[in-house]
C-alpha cells in the first residue's frame, strides 16, 4: 500500500486498454469484491485523482499491487 493510504491498482479492459490508479483501500477491496461475486453494471471508485466509474463487464483482470515501488535510494 502507498504511504498515502492509496493502493495501486491495475484495471485489464477489454480492447487493449490497461488503467493504473491509485485507489483507496476501501475502493480496492470493493471492486475484487465485486469482480469475485459477478456483479454487473458500473462501479464507483475513489481514486487519488478523483472518482472513476468503472463498467465491469468491460473489466478483464484486476492487479492489486502489494506495495508501492520505489526507485532511488530510501529513508
Amino acid at each position: 500500500m502507498a504511504d498515502d493510504g492509496y493502493v495501486r491498482v491495475e484495471i485489464g479492459l477489454d480492447g487493449g486498454q490497461i488503467l493504473s490508479v491509485l485507489l483507496t483501500a476501501e475502493s480496492a477491496a470493493g471492486l475484487e469484491r465485486s469482480l469475485e461475486g459477478g456483479a454487473a453494471g458500473a462501479l464507483p471508485l475513489e481514486a487519488q485523482d478523483g472518482r472513476i466509474h468503472l463498467m465491469l463487464p468491460r473489466v478483464l483482470y484486476a492487479k492489486r499491487f502489494a506495495r508501492e515501488a520505489r526507485v532511488g535510494f530510501g529513508d
